[in-house]
């Protein structure tokens, strides 16, 4: 089964600073997307799909022309080029149109089922395995979220926004909720909301933004984004996420999303002060022999 990672790489890293996604915290320069690259050519995916801005090009050229070649299709999807149903607004944006337009901005490179990541997470070796087998188990009109344990996926240095996972007995998402300002205070992870503070269970499944589709769900996208900009144009502020048109495909009875459970523990930099503890856990990784010295 040929399976395309789709990466979305073109955000602006505001909380962060500065562009985490090509900031190096691997023993060689490697950033994070270079380990999530790895661990899926080892897990048998044929062809990653980047979905950048113009204006990283070069920096990525650069970063990649030594890296991982031969070993996996490399190709460039440039969201800020795909205007095709926003051309006649693009003077009053200033901000990307959101996740689902960043796949639409790639849909003429997808031509089998694909797996959609963020550059700026690290997933785990293991997520990679699981997503591969719950990709080849799914039926017609299915598509699947990779679940993570809450515990795993906060940061010691800030609040952290998370889609909470709503799942029902069979382990079919039913809903998830953005929940904001999630913080941990000793074994209490808690979130804010209307002023006041709400508890979460560690084990409760989030979304990080870990999905699998197959190539049906391109044409369901490009209905719901246009619809999107129809009711949004004049709000240049407004963007079309995926979490939130897959409810909506749910709500409408046109896909089922499988809740794919994974142990593995999150890293990411969502603040300057997460770095140091990437790069110790990547170190920390290396030294155990999940990882050559040199990825790519």
């Amino acid at each position: 089964m040929d399976l395309t990672l789709v990466v979305l790489a073109a955000g602006m890293g505001s909380r962060y600073g500065g562009n985490k996604q090509l900031d190096g915290i691997g023993p060689n320069g490697e950033i994070i997307m270079d380990y999530s690259i790895h661990d899926a050519i080892n897990a048998g995916f044929s062809k990653v799909v980047f979905i950048i801005r113009t204006d990283l090009k070069d920096a990525f050229d650069d970063h990649y022309k030594d890296r991982f070649q031969g070993k996996i299709k490399m190709e460039y999807a440039f969201q800020n080029e795909y205007t095709q149903h926003t051309a006649p607004y693009e003077a009053n944006r200033k901000k990307p149109w959101g996740t689902t337009h960043a796949i639409l901005a790639a849909k003429h490179l997808i031509n089998e089922p694909f797996v959609v990541i963020n550059a700026d997470d690290y997933y785990g070796q293991e997520s990679f395995t699981e997503v591969v087998v719950a990709m080849k188990a799914l039926k017609p009109n299915e598509h699947l979220i990779m679940g993570y344990g809450l515990v795993n996926t906060l940061s010691d240095h800030g609040t952290v926004n998370r889609g909470v996972c709503q799942v029902d007995a069979n382990m079919n998402l039913t809903g998830i909720k953005e929940t904001l300002s999630i913080s941990k205070d000793g074994d209490e992870i808690s979130y804010e909301e209307d002023g006041v503070r709400h508890t979460l269970d560690p084990k409760t499944y989030v979304s990080m933004n870990f999905w699998g589709f197959p190539t049906s769900v391109l044409g369901d996208f490009e209905e719901k984004f246009i619809d999107f900009v129809k009711q949004n144009h004049e709000n240049p502020k407004a963007e079309c996420f995926i979490p939130v048109e897959v409810d909506n495909l749910m709500k409408e009875g046109k896909a089922t999303v499988k809740v794919v459970p994974t142990s593995a523990s999150w890293l990411g930099v969502t603040y300057q002060e997460d770095k140091p503890h990437v790069v110790n856990g990547i170190n920390k990784m290396i030294a155990d022999g999940k990882y050559p010295s040199k990825v790519g």
